[in-house]
């Protein structure tokens, strides 16, 4: 089923975006972290506490109008082990309200160490004779650019769980024309990396709306190639970075859905995480003004696809 999940989430909320949880200290608002620091002093503890209750009520504040939230695993990361262990308990809440989690992880390792990637973030663990799951998130981006032996493994656990991935096809940061806008025999290097993804999702199973369970990250600011892929990946469900901050627009990223508005998910973290530092109110109203952005860009989309 996995993209199954997230397209029905979609349909019924008429919604398909995805809020980043990308949180650095200084996008929590003023009076959290200064609760935080009051309780557990200027400690790693201090800023993944106040990041945690932060993402908590953007969670609270978005379930029921969003289908799905996208941690990325370095803000998580920057905090050592305490930093590790709130990224678990904000996927265990997130799964709680009912949204679909994607890890961004962005993984892209060979042979056993990959298998342990998958295992960690899709799957589970054996120990003693019970299997424990790891981070259980739904869905994984994996980076495919050492070849099939860095993918497979995810592909295997996915089928195994019912989960999904995502692999970097065609990115939305500027520098990513140095590698792959360049030609490789007749084709450029994102054209076949889309065509290893095609290839690898062809080994899974399709859902009901034909997805198979290998998506791709093809970013919103290049809006031809994103048209491009959109056409040669028709059972390709599409990750879409770069929305809003990094300067991709409704009209950018209307060509990422199928005629019925399906197979794709548009991402937005700074717009939505951060929206109380544009109303003047020193992020009291954080909840409010994640909920408001998030509903201007649901109608922002909806204004150039159907969701059918």
């Amino acid at each position: 089923m996995s993209f199954e999940v997230l397209q029905n989430k979609i349909r019924e909320m008429k919604n398909p975006t995805v809020a980043g949880l990308d949180a650095r200290l200084e996008y929590v608002p003023p009076f959290m972290v200064e609760n935080a620091l009051a309780q557990y002093g200027q400690t790693r503890k201090a800023a993944a506490e106040a990041i945690y209750q932060f993402n908590c009520g953007l969670m609270d504040a978005l379930s029921d109008i969003v289908p799905a939230v996208k941690p990325q695993s370095a803000y998580y990361e920057m905090l050592g082990w305490e930093g590790m262990e709130m990224l678990e308990r904000t996927i265990r809440y997130a799964k709680q309200k009912g949204f679909f989690v994607i890890a961004d992880i962005k993984r892209g390792d060979i042979g056993s160490t990959a298998q342990a990637y998958a295992e960690s973030w899709l799957g589970s663990v054996k120990i003693g004779e019970t299997e424990v799951p790891g981070f259980d998130a739904d869905c994984v981006t994996v980076n495919g650019y050492m070849g099939s032996d860095a993918v497979k493994p995810f592909v295997q656990e996915a089928e195994r769980h019912d989960k999904c991935l995502f692999a970097l096809v065609r990115t939305s940061n500027p520098s990513a024309i140095e590698l792959q806008d360049m030609v490789a025999g007749d084709r450029l290097v994102y054209d076949v990396m889309a065509e290893l993804v095609d290839r690898w999702g062809k080994t899974s199973s399709v859902d009901s709306y034909q997805f198979n369970r290998v998506g791709a990250v093809v970013g919103a600011t290049y809006p031809s190639d994103l048209r491009k892929l959109r056409r040669v990946l028709p059972h390709t469900f599409l990750l879409v970075p770069g929305y809003g901050a990094q300067g991709g627009r409704a009209d950018d990223i209307a060509c990422a859905f199928d005629r019925y508005g399906r197979g794709a998910v548009i991402n937005s973290s700074r717009g939505i995480m951060c929206a109380w530092q544009k109303t003047g109110k020193n992020g009291t109203d954080f909840k409010e003004a994640a909920r408001a952005a998030a509903l201007q860009m649901r109608d922002d989309i909806r204004s150039v696809t159907p969701i059918l």
